[in-house]
Formats: structure tokens, C-alpha cells, sequence
């Protein structure tokens, strides 16, 4: 795994629910597995809900009506998973990991990429 490889639509659950994300504007955002999110910008909670679509991409719905879909990107570091970028046109937010991880999920894709000299 790279920094900026694309978020499989098989790893986005796992991805979005592995922890706090804290973006550069100091908001933090939640996600539980059932569908659920919470945005915290200024110590003010936003409810929301995500899905993967159809097409493999990560979505969220923000009542009563704002609805948008991204890409996924690994910000990876050192060999650490540090966050998500998601991406949507020129758009871009960076979320943080309040840690970041090397955990074995992630270590036995780094040893892949590792063993193919980097190659996906």
C-alpha cells in the first residue's frame, strides 16, 4: 500500500470505521458500521449517514438534503496508514487517524507490496 492508492469498495467499512478522523480545520468526523456519521466542527455535532453505492464509491447524506459521493485515498506515511483523503473534483479533505496504523490487515498488504517491489 501507497500514499494516494485508492480505497477498494471492500476496504471502505473497515477504512471509515477504524477511528476518529481529525481534518486539517480542526472538525472531527465518526462513522459506526450500521451507517451512521458525526461531524464535529467547532463543537457542534452534525448527524449524517454513509454507504458505498452501486459504482464502489464512499457517500454520505447530510439531512435534509446534501448528498455527495468521493473517492477514497490512503494518506500513508513512514509505512503507517495515517488517514483518508476524500475526494470529490478539486475538493479534497484530509482526515487523520488519531493514530496511526500498521495493524495486520494492513501489514500483511504492505508485505505484498513489499514482496512485488511495490508493484500493484
Amino acid at each position: 500500500m501507497k500514499d494516494e492508492d485508492t480505497v477498494s469498495p471492500k476496504e471502505i467499512p473497515y477504512a471509515v470505521t477504524r477511528g476518529p478522523l481529525h481534518y486539517e480545520d480542526g472538525s472531527t468526523q465518526t462513522f459506526d458500521a450500521a451507517g451512521g456519521t458525526t461531524y464535529v466542527e467547532r463543537g457542534r455535532p452534525t448527524k449524517g449517514e454513509w454507504h458505498v453505492d452501486s459504482e464502489g464509491r464512499f457517500c454520505s447524506y447530510w439531512p435534509p438534503s446534501y448528498r455527495a459521493c468521493y473517492e477514497l485515498r490512503w494518506i500513508v506515511e513512514d509505512h503507517h496508514v495515517a488517514g483518508l483523503s476524500f475526494r470529490n473534483g478539486h475538493d479534497v479533505a484530509n482526515g487523520r487517524y488519531e493514530a496511526p496504523m500498521l495493524d495486520e490487515l494492513f501489514m500483511n498488504e504492505l508485505n505484498v507490496w513489499t514482496d512485488d517491489g511495490g508493484a500493484h
